[in-house]
């Protein structure tokens, strides 16, 4: 990974804290996992509360992607993952 692959996801990061401080509100929480420049998918991860609502998905289409794309455009999709082991 060089260094614009290490600032691009520390500033996805960063870009998640004010989405996160909704979620928490609810007892969820969403975090980044991983960032595939190539291919432009950024997949994250949901706890607590958002790791089982139903309406989870629409967090993440509607809330996450939504806001996100608008701030990088090098982001085609946010992809949710339930084990990161999964991500390659």
């Amino acid at each position: 990974m060089n260094e614009g692959d290490k600032n691009i996801e520390q500033r996805m990061r960063e870009a998640l804290a004010p989405i996160r401080t909704v979620l928490n509100k609810d007892g969820g929480d969403v975090e980044f996992v991983r960032f595939v420049r190539e291919d432009g998918h950024l997949y994250i991860r949901f706890l607590g509360s958002c790791s089982t609502c139903p309406l989870n998905i629409m967090t993440l289409q509607a809330g996450v992607q939504a806001m996100l794309t608008l701030e990088f455009p090098e982001i085609e999709r946010v992809m949710m993952v339930h084990d990161t082991a999964a991500v390659t």
